[in-house]
Order: structure tokens, then sequence, then C-alpha cells
């Protein structure tokens, strides 16, 4: 794919290993972050910084984003100062943050005016996956974007599929961030049993992690509690977000999911014990102390 103008919008845990994916292709990057410092590190490697996303849309032909949740989405492309005020005819723009499958709609509609085409391009694979590039995509928009795009989402990730028509990309996430809420909590108890009989975590990982209960977070999260490693690849705070839009959507629909509540209460009481900043592995801290014998 030849050069193009890409701008690129958020550049935390995630962001900063994707967007300098892009500048590592050859492609042009102009940047925003809410917090300029941490852009510092992809300006030296050749981005250009902006000093609003509006900025940054005059620029470019491509425009990605990946903040931190539905309001910060809103503002980066609703606002005076955002994507859609300063965004040509004929620009695509793919938010790939986890964020409401309603707000993408709005997007995806008021961009269309404007002769704009918009994705929703929600990501799965944490901080080892953006910086390995190996994400899953899952988009949803209109084809012809889509395929116009699809170059530059091969850059990020190694499994990228079209789900349907705006909105769909974040339906997705939902179902993934639902398998996601039920198997961490698989994966702390294990390892809480685990620890309690006495055992190795992982030694206990290096077996059950290639059997029948091997998944992702066994195997990469299940080693940091083992490490009593609880920095963030995926901050417990966004994932709360996440699971509290995954409820709201299930309760529009009147669907009922016992198991998801359950494990967004786990979660909410990590935050309320401080560990809002934390990685989703420090729910094991969580259900440590509801299991330490009383004073």
């Amino acid at each position: 794919m030849n050069s193009l103008a890409i701008g690129w919008i958020g550049t935390g845990v995630m962001g900063n290993a994707m967007c300098g994916h892009m500048i590592a292709a050859g492609h042009k990057v102009h940047l925003f972050n809410r917090t300029r410092s941490k852009t510092d590190s992809l300006v030296k490697a050749g981005a250009d910084w902006c000093d609003t996303p509006r900025e940054v849309a005059r620029h470019c032909d491509v425009i990605f984003s990946i903040v931190g949740d539905p309001d910060d989405v809103a503002a980066v492309y609703l606002h005076e100062d955002g994507i859609l005020a300063g965004a040509r005819a004929d620009t695509v723009v793919v938010d790939m943050t986890t964020s409401s499958p309603d707000l993408a709609v709005k997007i995806h509609q008021q961009a269309r005016q404007q002769g704009v085409a918009a994705l929703d391009a929600p990501v799965s694979g944490g901080d080892v996956g953006a910086r390995e590039a190996t994400l899953a995509i899952m988009v949803g928009g209109d084809p012809a974007p889509f395929e116009r795009v699809r170059p530059l989402l091969a850059i990020l990730g190694r499994h990228i599929a079209r789900m349907g028509p705006a909105g769909a990309g974040q339906h997705t996430k939902m179902c993934n961030q639902i398998l996601i809420a039920g198997t961490m909590i698989g994966v702390v108890e294990s390892l809480l049993y685990a620890h309690h009989s006495g055992m190795s975590l992982d030694a206990v990982i290096d077996i059950i992690g290639q059997g029948a209960a091997s998944s992702w977070a066994i195997n990469t999260l299940g080693r940091r509690i083992a490490q009593n490693d609880y920095a963030p690849g995926f901050y417990i705070r966004h994932f709360v977000k996440d699971m509290g839009i995954a409820l709201a959507e299930a309760r529009r629909m009147r669907l009922s999911l016992p198991g998801l509540a359950l494990v967004h209460q786990f979660y909410t009481a990590a935050m309320a014990q401080g560990g809002e900043q934390m990685g989703t592995q420090g729910l094991y801290r969580v259900l440590d102390r509801f299991n330490r014998p009383a004073d």
C-alpha cells in the first residue's frame, strides 16, 4: 500500500504501540493525545503533533482513534474541535475504542452526511497483541471503506473481519468481553484453589494451559498472577466500562446475563478497593481477600 497521511488519536497502553506500527510501515502520522507527553516517543520516531483532533483530520486520508470510553469517543468525533469538524470528504475514520454500538451508529450517520466513511473497529488481544501486531479486529460499517483500510488494519492485527453494518464491530466486542468476563473468574478461582492447595501456580498453568482448559487468559494473565504482576495490559476500570455497556445492551434486548452481572460486581469491588488502575488479572486480589481468615 502506498504511503498515506494517517491520523492517530489516543496513545495509551495499546494505542502507542499501534501507532508505532503505522510509523514503522512508512506512513506519515499526525497525532493527538490528551496528555501530550505520552506521544513523545512517537514524535521522536517521526510523527507530527497536532493540537486538536480537528487539526489531525485536516491533514489525513484515514484517521484512527482508540481512547477511553464512549464520552471520550463522542468528544473526539462530535465536538467542535473533533474529527468530523475537520475531516475532508472521502476520508475514512476508524474508531478502535470499545464503545457503545449506538454511538458508533450515530457517528456513522453524521459522517455520511459529510461524505466521510466511519467504521467501528474495536480490537482484542491486549497489550501483547498491540505490541506484536496480532490483534483481532472486528469491524462494523460499509464494505467499500472497510476494503480500503483493510491493508492498514493488517499492519495492526492478524485476524480481521467485517461483522456487518455500523455498530456490528461494537456488538462483536461485547460478545468478546462477555466471554472474557466468564473466563477471568474461572482463571482466578482456579489459581486461588491451586495456591490454597499448596501447588505451584506456574506448574499448574504449564499443564492445564495445554488441555481443554487452555485459554489466552490462563496462559497470559495467569502467568502474571503467578508472578504477582498486576500491571495493566488492560485496565480494570476500562473492563468495568465495557461490561457496563454489555449489560446495558442486554437490558435493552431484555436479555438476562447473570454470569456477566456477577463478574461486573466483583470488578466493581476491585475498583472500590483501589484497583481501578490494575490489569484485569487484579481480580485475583479481590477473591484472595474474600478468602482470608478473619483477624
